[in-house]
């Protein structure tokens, strides 16, 4: 291999690396936002875990976080604002990422 290979190597490994924390980040956000949605709603933590699940599919299949937004205010319905909701989002987020920058996040359930 040349150089040329060796660095193009190493910025793919990155690439994937940090898609892969991104990945797990984000799974974090969802299941943190949807065990502080399950605890307003008075779900059980079987319930909970249910939910959490759900929210994480909803996600990666639905079309992302306007996708999960758009089902944690459905089912909340006034429990609580949307700007709330976002900006627990974006707390979980930014302390997940942080996490997996530390090497502190290794699965979501």
């Amino acid at each position: 291999m040349t150089t040329f290979d060796d660095r193009e190597a190493a910025y793919e490994a990155k690439f994937v690396h940090d898609a892969e924390l991104e990945f797990l980040a984000q799974a974090s956000r969802n299941k943190h936002i949807a065990f502080w949605a399950a605890a307003l709603m008075g779900m059980s933590a079987e319930e909970a875990v249910r939910y959490a699940k759900d929210i994480i599919r909803i996600d990666l299949e639905a079309g992302g976080e306007a996708a999960v937004i758009k089902k944690l205010l459905a089912d909340l319905g006034d429990l609580r604002p949307e700007a709330r909701v976002r900006q627990l989002m974006g707390e979980f987020l930014a302390e997940a990422r942080e996490k997996a920058a530390r090497g502190e996040l290794r699965s979501v359930l």
